[in-house]
């Protein structure tokens, strides 16, 4: 119990320590840069309103759709290891098969063709 207690208020004084050191070190002339809205480097006085391409947005979504087929297809070495694999290779089938068919379906209708 006194070990505890003790770890605890070590814990604590460490914690309020690091903290006054941290505003008592900081900086205290900051750049005018970092006081800017706009850190990223583009021009705060041109348009807020840019056109968006559909078209990147759409392989975004595209990427997005793969990456998820990717981390619900990397369980699938320990799931064959379950009492049923052929299920499981047969979900993981039906799996790649639909995204297979929305990707060829996407190609067609010409959702992959960068310009316009």
């Amino acid at each position: 119990m006194n070990m505890v207690l003790f770890m605890m208020i070590l814990s604590l004084t460490l914690s309020i320590a690091l903290t006054a050191l941290n505003f008592w070190l900081a900086q205290t002339n900051p750049d005018p840069e970092k006081l800017s809205p706009y850190e990223c480097g583009f021009d705060p006085l041109g348009s807020a309103r840019l056109p968006f391409s559909i078209r990147f947005f759409l392989v975004a979504i595209l990427f997005l759709l793969f990456d998820l087929e990717i981390a619900l297809l990397l369980p699938l070495p320990w799931a064959i290891q379950l009492q049923d694999p052929t299920a499981t290779l047969m979900w993981a089938s039906i799996l790649i098969l639909l995204l297979t068919l929305g990707l060829i379906y996407e190609w067609i209708q010409g959702g992959l063709e960068w310009a316009e």
